[in-house]
């Protein structure tokens, strides 16, 4: 009975598709229309799990901006973003830095209109309705009602270091615009009124994630907040107290506030200019990216920007819900790493200093190196080359690649991931970094234990004692995995591990490194120690060798259970399925994994699973699990993702499956061949020359019932095989998927 159900459940799920996700055939003329109005920046909002959350924000910014611009409906945490789809009232708009749901704000600020009575605190909170929001990428409008009934309206816009808010309030003579600058205990901000410059200046040393990696004495988040009108009384606060007239105020929540006088639909403009390096740098930053008080123009200048990176990837066909998807999950891919260099210099969280040259942090690379990265080096490589030199940088200021910077070390996740995006850059020929000082960095991930590595655990969000890298690799390398009770997630860290040995034998290969190459591509089979014959699974063992029970096969995963890592060895799926007891054993485990409901898409350790099925010769089963898994994934809806975008990986996978193949192995130049879900996509892509050239990738003959690839075609001729290779797809001109 659940077989017959669970094939009823995949045909629903197909026809699903067809109706509502598959884009119908169209004449073949590519609609002219500006990709970034096609962006949703609501989808991910809320979330359909029990803490309601998808863990995104409608961010006002350019791509990979330093400084987001938010609405702010709630304060900000760790597991807490700035804006909820759910809440009814907004207490300002926020300077973010919070890269994830589950990571931390840092030097943020508030800035909040209000009217009437002055509030320091949460009360200031307005109510509005989503019918009264436009939100785009580039620029964000709302009309708020304050407690009294009277409406203040709000209009936004965003540089990458500078934001220009413009409030038009009701008449009165108590109109006032609120800058909190610091709100966490035991961090002390400070803010001044300048009278001459008319500025709210200051500063503050908030981060959320501070217990999680070494303590930063010199870190501060530093803005000028610049008003177009002068202000008829001024003053400060602290706490819920307010100090009319004080010019100057510092504690662990602090703030300024200016009062207007406002006949009804009076405008006052904000412009504010952000740096983690001074107050003269953030005022540099402002003159610089908002030189006048316009806000169209703001807008527009961001709007440009976004086209001109959302306009990389141009989609034919489909409906509008489609395309939303579509260019919402490619926007979303162009958030993160941000940048975090000031005009030719900045700030390390590695070294407490400042430097000369650029940079970039929030890297959430136990998630980005799956498909994030792939992604950027294929369609914006002139970037890349940039944001892996800052990883190295990184290691040169701290001593360690980083794992999850937040803007510092922090030991979120495990393994070190950093090496399958230096790894992915190199083979695929991405310039602009130093690549005898990767294989240092790398290497040092490869051979050398952390800090008290045989005695800690290395649990997940424990509080700072040192970096974990690979923590318990002091184990890996003796036993050949990581026994059960040494870590907490052992069994995730030897497959992973293997993982990244492959990946720095990579690194070692392409810098001349030959005798270490062949030791960690030895080493990288380090994850079938773990597999248990009997049960067809990798379980935890103990240092004699034997197994942990059935009742504790669960034991030492991350985030997830045996299924989750079952096929986790992405590096050696010949030798998986060969351990597995061969292609139609392997098959088998595939099918109850999905058939099962096992797979969980929400979360990143299986998003290559689906396209499995190609290394036993079975692509109509991946064609299948696309049309059966991504429409209820991913909706043009608030809930819209089943999961945590996680700096772009969830919407990398949507982009990277649309345009029809997927990075299984980062580290290598394959992709594994799905199925394109719109009828011509153009990509734009460089040539091994340099010279930016179309790729057309074009479904041909689609409809509901020829949903199969029959034949490929590559520039005219048959493709045979399921894998493209990075050097094909920048060299070729058109790809036909002929269905069938």
């Amino acid at each position: 009975m659940s077989n017959s159900l669970t094939k009823i459940n995949t045909c629903l799920s197909a026809l699903f598709f067809c109706i509502f996700f598959i884009p119908q055939p169209s004449c073949g003329q590519v609609p002219r229309y500006s990709p970034v109005d096609e962006v949703n920046p609501l989808i991910g909002t809320t979330g359909n799990n029990s803490t309601e959350y998808g863990g995104l924000i409608p961010a006002v910014a350019p791509p990979f901006a330093m400084t987001q611009w938010c609405p702010q409906t709630r304060e900000s945490s760790i597991s807490s973003t700035s804006y909820h789809y759910n809440d009814k009232s907004i207490m300002g708009f926020t300077a973010t830095h919070q890269p994830a749901i589950w990571m931390g704000d840092y030097g943020m600020i508030t800035i909040c209109p209000q009217s009437g009575q002055l509030f320091a605190n949460r009360e200031r909170a307005m109510t509005f309705s989503h019918q009264d929001e436009k939100i785009s990428p580039y620029g964000y409008r709302v009309q708020m009602k304050t407690k009294d009934g009277k409406i203040i309206k709000a209009n936004m816009a965003a540089t990458s270091r500078a934001g220009l808010l413009a409030f038009s309030f009701p008449k009165s003579d108590s109109s006032f615009i609120f800058v909190e600058a610091s709100r966490q205990e035991n961090f002390v901000g400070w803010i001044k009124y300048d009278s001459l410059r008319n500025e709210l200046i200051g500063y503050n040393p908030d981060r959320q994630s501070a217990h999680l990696g070494p303590p930063l004495p010199g870190f501060k988040g530093y803005f000028v907040v610049r008003f177009n009108k002068k202000p008829a009384a001024f003053g400060t606060s602290y706490h819920n107290t307010i100090f009319k007239g004080r010019t100057e105020q510092s504690g662990d929540r602090c703030g300024a506030f200016l009062r207007f006088m406002t006949a009804d639909g009076d405008s006052v403009l904000v412009k504010t200019g952000t740096s983690f390096i001074s107050i003269e740098q953030a005022r540099l930053n402002m003159d610089r990216e908002i030189p006048d008080w316009k806000l169209e123009s703001v807008q527009e200048q961001t709007k440009k920007a976004w086209n001109a990176y959302l306009g990389r990837i141009k989609i034919n066909g489909g409906s509008k819900d489609n395309r939303t998807c579509f260019y919402t999950a490619l926007y979303r891919t162009m958030q993160y790493p941000r940048e975090f260099s000031e005009y030719g210099r900045y700030y390390s969280a590695f070294d407490d200093r400042i430097h000369q040259g650029t940079s970039y942090n929030d890297y959430s690379l136990w998630d980005t190196f799956r498909a994030e990265h792939p992604l950027l080096n294929l369609v914006l490589p002139e970037k890349t080359g940039a944001m892996v030199q800052a990883l190295l940088q990184m290691y040169k200021e701290g001593g360690w690649l980083p794992k999850w910077p937040n803007p510092t070390y922090t030991n979120i996740m495990i393994a070190t991931h950093a090496d399958a995006v230096i790894a992915d850059a190199m083979v695929k020929g991405i310039k602009g970094f130093d690549r005898s000082l990767a294989w240092e960095a790398v290497k040092k991930d490869a051979f050398v234990a952390p800090a008290g590595d045989s005695t800690n655990k290395w649990g997940d969000r424990a509080p700072w004692t040192a970096y974990e890298a690979r923590g318990g690799l002091t184990w890996y390398n003796k036993m050949g995995y990581i026994p059960s009770g040494r870590t907490y997630e052992n069994v995730s860290m030897t497959i992973e591990y293997s993982y990244d040995d492959w990946c720095v034998a990579q690194v070692a290969q392409l810098t001349g490194h030959p005798s270490d190459f062949k030791f960690l591509m030895n080493r990288s089979k380090n994850y079938q120690n773990l597999y248990e014959r009997n049960s067809g699974f990798f379980i935890s063992r103990y240092e004699n060798g034997s197994f942990v029970p059935e009742n504790r096969s669960n034991e030492g995963m991350t985030e997830g259970s045996k299924w989750t890592y079952l096929f986790g060895a992405m590096h050696d799926i010949p030798g998986l399925i060969k351990l597995m007891g061969g292609p139609e054993n392997f098959e088998k485990k595939l099918d109850e994994n999905f058939d099962s409901s096992h797979y969980q898409h929400d979360n990143e350790p299986g998003h290559h699973y689906i396209y499995l099925y190609n290394y036993i010769g079975k692509p109509e089963k991946t064609q299948s699990r696309i049309y059966q898994y991504t429409p209820v994934n991913y909706k043009n809806a608030p809930d819209g993702l089943s999961g945590n975008d996680d700096c772009g990986q969830m919407s990398a996978w949507l982009v990277f499956t649309s345009i029809g193949f997927y990075p299984v192995c980062p580290g290598s130049t394959e992709y594994a061949i799905g199925v394109p879900l719109f009828d011509h996509i153009q990509i734009t892509v460089q040539s091994p020359s340099g010279q930016p050239h179309q790729l057309s990738v074009e479904r041909k003959n689609y409809s509901p019932d020829k949903q199969k690839v029959k034949r490929i075609l590559l520039d005219g001729k048959k493709h045979n095989g399921l894998f493209f290779q990075h050097q094909e797809l920048l060299q070729a001109r058109k790809i036909t998927f002929e269905m069938g």
